[in-house]
């Protein structure tokens, strides 16, 4: 016999929690915690140190992203699984980004999670079949710009009307950085001016 796969739950709605939780758990994985929010989520994932983590990307204190970034550090061993009703093309570009191994939509069964779980507990990536087609299309591959994750997240923060110098504090980098960033982000855009890129940005579903 081998061990179960330890697994965390984060999902802030609690009958979600506990439907993921108990699938799982009759599936043969051993669910060692379950968070409301993604601040709980970080702690149980550091403390349990699970083989993997079931995440929902919004949730209240840290997003599900925000998880997945620190705990690539603090828990590298962690595979992140996110698993989420916003199924946008920015959103999936950013979870693959920062590392999660899969990404399912809310609208698949249940049973679509297990599937996604037993597969990257073994090594593989998953991503729901609705937005596989994403990646593969030549519109996403030929047509849509190629920012890196700190682009998008300057331009999200230009599009909630921040300035700057309020950009770098929240990034952690100085203003002429930020300017770097912006710049590099306006050439892969095509735009003339930094009001340009965000709209361009948020049609083209880049940012979201």
């Amino acid at each position: 016999m081998t061990d179960p796969i330890t697994c965390v739950v984060a999902d802030d709605h609690p009958a979600m929690l506990t439907a993921v939780a108990e699938i799982l758990g009759r599936s043969g994985f051993e669910v060692v915690g379950r968070a409301r929010d993604g601040a709980e989520a970080l702690g149980l994932i550091e403390s349990e140190k699970p083989a993997l983590a079931i995440v929902d990307i919004r949730m209240p204190q840290l997003s599900g992203i925000e998880v997945a970034i620190r705990v690539a550090t603090t828990a590298p061993g962690t595979a992140i699984v996110f698993y989420t009703a916003f199924g946008d093309r920015a959103l999936l570009s950013e979870a693959l980004d920062v590392g999660a191994r899969g990404f399912v939509l809310k609208e698949a069964p249940l049973a679509d999670l297990v599937r996604a779980a037993e597969r990257v507990a073994a090594g593989e990536a998953y991503v729901d079949p609705v937005l596989a087609g994403v990646l593969v299309s030549s519109h996403f591959t030929d047509r849509a710009p190629s920012l890196t994750q700190r682009e998008r997240e300057v331009l999200r923060l230009l599009a909630d009307g921040l300035a700057n110098e309020e950009i770098g504090k929240t990034l952690h980098i100085s203003p002429e950085t930020v300017r770097t960033h912006v710049r590099k982000a306006m050439a892969k855009l095509e735009a003339d001016t930094r009001t340009q890129a965000v709209a361009t940005a948020l049609r083209q579903s880049i940012i979201s």
